[in-house]
């Protein structure tokens, strides 16, 4: 399995889902919900990898 190639996937799912869910109706407080939410997301993914990535050295 590559890490790198993983944490890409997901990146990109998420950057699209944003995009998505922005594009649809939602008020100006659920998109500032949602970017807190994913940033916060995609900061523990990192950590969860880079927590990986010391095991296996």
């Amino acid at each position: 399995m590559q890490i790198k190639a993983m944490v890409t996937g997901i990146a990109a799912g998420a950057a699209v889902g944003t995009v998505c869910y922005m594009l649809t109706g939602s008020s100006a407080r659920q998109r500032r919900h949602l970017r807190h939410a994913t940033g916060r997301a995609l900061r523990a993914v990192g950590g969860m990898m880079e927590g990986m990535s010391d095991i296996f050295r």
